[in-house]
């Protein structure tokens, strides 16, 4: 079983940025991509960005490419998300996934994710 812990949620004020990590846990942890989905009240779970773990090619939403970047340590099994100009539109819970095993679904689509993380909340204010 894998555990994924995130960190670095908050409140920030527009324009502002923070950095989102997650780390992942368990017996044997082997992924063929890790991702970052959100959820903002009332709307869908989206995907926001996502990276291969063996080449770390990194993959966006157009909604935050140029403003987000997307990184991994596979020494350390840590996912993070560096969010900068930061907009009310990003309020939401953010939530790491990994993906196991090789799919063909695309990268963005959240069925490709076995293992999710409880998310974290982050909040922009205008």
């Amino acid at each position: 079983q894998v555990q994924l812990v995130e960190s670095g949620g908050g409140l920030v004020q527009a324009g502002g940025s923070l950095r989102l990590s997650c780390v992942a846990s368990g017996r044997t942890f082997i992924t063929e991509a890790m991702g970052w989905f959100r959820q903002a009240p009332g709307k869908e779970r989206e995907f926001a960005a996502a990276i291969t773990w063996r080449g770390g090619a990194p993959f966006y939403a157009d909604s935050v490419k140029g403003r987000f970047t997307i990184s991994r340590d596979s020494a350390k099994n840590t996912v993070s998300l560096q969010m900068n100009s930061l907009e009310p539109e990003d309020t939401a819970v953010y939530y790491c996934a990994a993906q196991p095993v090789f799919s063909v679904a695309p990268i963005s689509n959240p069925a490709r994710y076995t293992y999710w993380g409880q998310g974290t909340q982050v909040t922009v204010s205008s």
